[in-house]
Formats: C-alpha cells, sequence, structure tokens
C-alpha cells in the first residue's frame, strides 16, 4: 500500500506557473506508475498526465500538451506536475494516483486502472 499527499496548489493568474508535488509513503515508490488527473466543478475526472515506473515514458492529455511536464524522483518518493503557461481552464483539484506495477513498464492513462489516490490540491487560474 502507498499514501500519497499533493501540495503546490494555490491562486495564480493566466499565464503563471505552478509546480506540483505528490509525496509518496508506504510501499516502494518505484514500483507504481504515477499519473496526474484534475476535477473541475461539475465536471468528471480528467487525465492530465502519466509517467512510468522509471519516468522513461510519458504521456499528456491534448489540452496540456507543450505546457505541463511530469517527472518523479524515485530516490525522493516524488512524483511533480511543473505547469507553465497556466489558463482559466486548467482550474480544478489536481490529484496523483498510483498504479501497482512491479516489474511492469507501462504509462496509464485511464483513473480505473490506478490503485491508489492522492485528497488533491486546488489550483485555480484566474483570468
Amino acid at each position: 500500500q502507498v499514501q500519497l499527499i499533493e501540495s503546490g496548489g494555490g491562486l495564480v493568474q493566466a499565464g503563471d506557473s505552478l509546480r506540483l508535488s505528490c509525496a509518496a509513503s508506504g510501499r516502494t515508490f518505484s514500483d507504481y506508475a504515477m499519473g496526474w488527473f484534475r476535477q473541475a466543478p461539475g465536471k468528471e475526472r480528467e487525465f492530465v498526465a502519466a509517467i512510468s515506473r522509471s519516468g522513461g515514458s510519458t504521456r499528456y492529455s491534448d489540452s496540456v500538451k507543450g505546457r505541463f511536464t511530469i517527472s518523479r524522483d524515485n530516490a525522493k518518493n516524488t512524483l511533480y506536475l511543473q505547469m507553465n503557461s497556466l489558463k482559466p481552464e486548467d482550474t480544478g483539484v489536481y490529484s496523483c494516483a498510483a498504479d501497482l506495477q512491479r516489474n511492469g513498464i507501462r504509462v496509464v492513462t485511464a483513473p480505473a486502472e490506478y490503485d491508489y489516490w492522492g485528497q488533491g490540491t486546488q489550483v485555480t487560474v484566474s483570468s
């Protein structure tokens, strides 16, 4: 089992940057593929970005590609999401998620495949 705690959210203006962190504790962090998702008020949870166990493979939603960067530091048990050129439509609660793979190399984009979730951190982008 792994516990996930997000941080780094806040209120920013359009065009600003934020870096989210997701600190993991419990089982070996490198056993998990990781992902970021977001949920805006009144909308369903949306895939943002995902990264493989080693960090060698990543995937992004079309809406954030070129602006957001997902990364991980397995030595620090931490997942990151660097968000640049933020837009009002990026507003939402951002949650990290972990998919236990042990020896797998997949990047996972479907929320249903993730085993563990953090509580989320609020990101609000004003226009």
